[in-house]
């Protein structure tokens, strides 16, 4: 029988979490999550019956040790207390707001530094196997002052949510044997199996536009949006990597994106024109007019060349990536 490889997902009732999920519902993986809101939803919990999950603090660092030994008994099929030790750990979880992270910067430093999954992975392992770390960080490391930033480019993040992801990096970096650091840019795609509160970008420049009324857009301000199918794939590709090396040697950082720069102008132009929406209802407005309790950086635009590179990926354009959500959520609509 073919070893399954063993993989936890921290932060699985997330955007990204959920989709990774899916992805990893094939039977090569063992996988268990974590989540901290309560209680789980009952679609996810149905949707992915076979995944055990963990409710864990990222403060405190509670509950990591029971996915070592609750989830290592499962997978032994032993009544005797047995250390589980993943291969791999995809950190998704995260404090991801800015304007929230600017109220409450305590928090994000508590949630997006990872020093109690760190500790975990560190501290509670003994033998000569080795867990590989996916972190999920940011474009807002860089500092935003020039276009198409490379991985070697120095980290000068200008608000708290890109200051706490440099200190992450740098914790992984000293602390960790082995790593992939992503540094996703906007992540859009289709709605998780289940729903989440918040607003996804396609969908909302697409609701916003269809009611007809003029709608402010930033023209200065850029990012490399990148589709969520295919951060899914990079995290395949780069556990593909791990699980058939020899030496299980990985210290990588990757930019994260998608192949187009693009301002928010541009993204609801892509919208409208896959919908057929009036172009004539986007306003330009400057970031610099608009006052978000945070500073955003102007240009973070991602130099993607090492991620095609290193994984032998093509990202999706900003508008095939259009295209397949709008796809997706109408035919959700027709299902339900």
């Amino acid at each position: 029988m073919e070893k399954k490889t063993k993989v936890v997902v921290v932060g699985g009732t997330g955007y990204l979490g959920q989709h990774l999920l899916q992805a990893f519902a094939e039977d090569r993986y063992d996988v268990a999550f974590t989540h901290h809101s309560c209680p789980l939803p009952g679609l996810l919990l149905d949707a992915f019956p076979h995944f055990p999950s963990f409710h864990v603090d990222l403060k405190t660092g509670l509950g990591f040790h029971s996915i070592s030994h609750h989830f290592g008994q499962r997978l032994s099929g032993l009544k005797s207390t047995i250390c589980f030790q993943p291969d791999v750990v995809v950190n998704c979880a995260a404090l991801s707001v800015p304007r929230v992270c600017e109220q409450d910067p305590d928090s994000a430093l508590s949630i997006n530094v990872p020093s109690s999954l760190v500790n975990w992975l560190s501290s509670s392992f003994q033998t000569k196997h080795k867990t590989l770390l996916i972190h999920l960080s940011t474009d807002q490391v860089y500092e935003g002052v020039k276009s198409f930033y490379k991985e070697e480019d120095e980290t000068l993040a200008v608000n708290v949510y890109g200051k706490s992801k440099v200190a992450a990096e740098l914790l992984i970096r000293d602390k960790c044997q082995n790593f992939a650091i992503l540094r996703s840019s906007i992540i859009f795609g289709p709605q998780t199996l289940s729903p989440l509160p918040k607003n996804l970008p396609v969908q909302w420049m697409d609701s916003v536009l269809q009611k007809g009324d003029t709608v402010d857009f930033f023209h200065d301000e850029y990012r490399c949006p990148i589709y969520v199918t295919d951060i899914v794939i990079i995290i395949l590709r780069l556990i593909d990597r791990w699980v058939l090396s020899d030496d299980k040697q990985m210290r990588l950082v990757l930019n994260a994106g998608g192949p187009d720069r693009l301002s928010r102008v541009q993204m609801a132009e892509v919208v409208a024109q896959v919908r057929g929406h009036d172009l004539s209802l986007i306003k330009h407005v400057s970031a610099s007019s608009v006052d978000r309790g945070v500073v955003s950086p102007a240009d973070i635009s991602m130099d993607i060349t090492k991620l095609i590179q290193t994984l032998d990926i093509s990202p999706s354009s900003f508008k095939d990536g259009v295209r397949l959500t709008l796809q997706s959520e109408s035919r959700s609509h027709i299902l339900s």
